[in-house]
């Protein structure tokens, strides 16, 4: 009886597959050296830090450049600055940097692997305290410290790897578009999850500098109120809606109120 031979297109699927899982869960394995957490991550600290510097003129550029006023500049650097010295990180391992970028139409903050940090005049104009631009700008240093870029990195090579398996193994762009869409879904909830995480620690660093923590509320109203109100569920959101984040918020404060 003539033994059935294994097609071909499976052996490729499995084989970009396995690749993939093995590399993501076996290799890519760091220690992170602020938080001593465990993480699966695809670069160094120094290789983050790089990168952020080598991408942070085109970022810039995307938003307008960066604002003309030295006064706005230092005032967001010292900001930046009093929540590292004052967080009791070992910030050393990544070079922080803090901007305000030209653009006052786009309502926007984000981070750059490595620690470079930009928040948009748009979103800078509509924030009223010193405590809020902290609290924008400690939430973006904790996207930094957990090292959350280098995580979906990582994560994006075992989901790319699983997707060209599909495709080559199955020759169907539909078997391909399931397995995409779950990758999809994967990244979504960790995106959430990511947020979540920088929203808490970014209230530990605003305590610690002596800025008020209950002053993050506003800002969520704000991204609320730039976001047209939309509310709703936050499942097909990378970004947890700022009512959920405002709940959160409030229970971290509560923790740190009640020495937890």
């Amino acid at each position: 009886m003539q033994k059935k031979q294994i097609p071909i297109r499976l052996i490729i699927m499995l084989a970009f597959a396995g690749f993939s899982v093995v590399k993501y869960y076996f290799g890519s394995s760091q220690v992170n050296p602020i938080t001593g957490e465990k993480q699966r991550v695809g670069l160094t600290p120094a290789q983050e830090v790089e990168m952020g510097r080598q991408s942070a003129p085109q970022m810039a550029q995307e938003f307008g450049g960066l604002h003309n006023d030295d006064a706005v500049q230092l005032k967001v650097r010292s900001i930046g600055q009093k929540l590292l010295n004052n967080s009791k990180l070992d910030h050393s391992v990544y070079d922080f940097n803090f901007y305000a970028l030209a653009d006052n139409q786009t309502v926007n903050a984000f981070a750059l692997p490595g620690g470079q940090i930009f928040i948009t005049m748009a979103l800078l104009n509509q924030l009223e305290t010193e405590d809020e631009v902290a609290g924008v700008l400690g939430h973006e240093i904790a996207h930094v410290v957990h090292r959350h870029s280098a995580e979906h990195m990582a994560k994006s090579g075992l989901i790319s790897g699983i997707v060209n398996g599909v495709v080559m193994g199955s020759g169907s762009m539909s078997g391909a578009q399931v397995a995409n869409y779950v990758g999809q879904m994967m990244n979504l909830k960790y995106g959430r999850d990511d947020e979540m995480e920088s929203d808490k620690f970014g209230i530990k660093y605003m305590y610690q500098a002596g800025y008020n923590p209950e002053k993050l509320i506003n800002v969520m109203q704000v991204l609320a109120k730039a976001s047209g109100g939309r509310s709703g569920s936050d499942f097909m959101s990378s970004h947890p809606s700022p009512a959920n984040r405002i709940e959160q918020i409030k229970a971290e404060i509560a923790k740190l109120k009640g020495g937890k």
